[in-house]
């Protein structure tokens, strides 16, 4: 009995010891596997949406605001004194054409003198009215000669620099919309307390200009070619200026300098090439090193 009952026992504890060993061997087979799984999903890293550094050409702008005025005004005015208008035929706004008469004046006996434009362009202001003296000191017509507008502003010292007769210009004019122009004039000197000079920019646009309106004038300079990326791509640092590039599914960071901006893109002048591939929206949570699943905005808009 006493044999039988430890045969038992040692049957008992073998088949135990086998199921020990069948679990240990089990776990130690799962363990690498489930170590590896992590692994890969950790390479995969975060998503973030990146877009290729192109090729892309800036144009150099001059800002600047101002206000329309007359480039050349000539006042009408009678030749003599006592006189009152009989007869007005242009008013403001008026256009004009040298030699037209633009009213007629004379003593209270009649005899009546036609005053003509002696230019052509459009009447500016005008204070004659049929019974009214017309006085040459205070002329009663100012033309605007060939119609020919001017936006005077002041630029500052280091765009002046910039500025040379001749180039191109977009002016907004308030409540008149956009109209070309041309820079006409440019100063040699400065004012010494504001730092500032005063430009002419020609309107070559032919429409009706309110003088003393505002407008912005932004003037082509130049043109730079260059590396492009989206100005959301720049991260600043204290000290620095970088983008984040993106190669073999890690993050690297570029000390970039920037030139030209245009619209939402930047013009990259060191640090990145065309081709690469950066971060789209940098991020300051990405390190050097740091795995990423790069996700292109095609990508992002098929899965939508």
């Amino acid at each position: 009995m006493t044999m039988r009952s430890s045969d038992g026992r040692i049957r008992h504890w073998g088949r135990r010891i086998g199921w020990l060993v069948t679990i240990c061997i089990g776990v130690a087979w799962i363990a690498p596997h489930a170590r590896a799984a992590d692994e890969t999903d950790n390479q995969k890293g975060t998503a973030v949406t990146v877009i290729r550094a192109t090729k892309a050409c800036f144009a150099d702008l001059v800002e600047v605001f101002g206000s329309v005025q007359p480039r050349e005004e000539v006042s009408v005015r009678p030749d003599r004194e006592g006189l009152k208008f009989t007869q007005v035929l242009v008013d403001a706004g008026d256009t004009v054409t040298a030699g037209q008469a633009i009213a007629k004046i004379g003593p209270a006996d009649g005899g009546d003198i036609t005053l003509s434009a002696p230019v052509a362009g459009i009447v500016s202001a005008s204070t004659a009215v049929v019974g009214a003296p017309a006085t040459a000191q205070q002329p009663p017509y100012r033309i605007v000669k060939n119609s020919e507008f001017d936006l005077v502003a002041d630029a500052a010292a280091r765009d002046i620099l910039k500025l040379v007769v001749n180039q191109s210009a977009v002016i907004h004019i308030v409540g008149g919309g956009a109209v070309q122009g041309r820079v006409r004039t440019v100063p040699a000197t400065i004012d010494q307390t504001s730092q500032l000079g005063q430009i002419q920019i020609a309107i070559t646009t032919r429409q009706r200009m309110l003088i003393n309106a505002s407008g912005r004038a932004k003037i082509t300079v130049g043109q730079s070619c260059g590396v492009a990326v989206p100005l959301s791509a720049i991260l600043y640092g204290d000290d620095s200026t970088v983008v984040q590039v993106i190669r073999r599914e890690r993050v690297e960071t570029h000390r970039v300098d920037i030139g030209l901006m245009s619209g939402a893109e930047v013009e990259i002048l060191t640090g990145v090439i065309d081709g690469d591939v950066v971060v789209a929206k940098a991020g300051a949570l990405l390190r050097e090193g740091d795995p990423v699943r790069p996700i292109t905005p095609t990508d992002t808009a098929q899965n939508k």
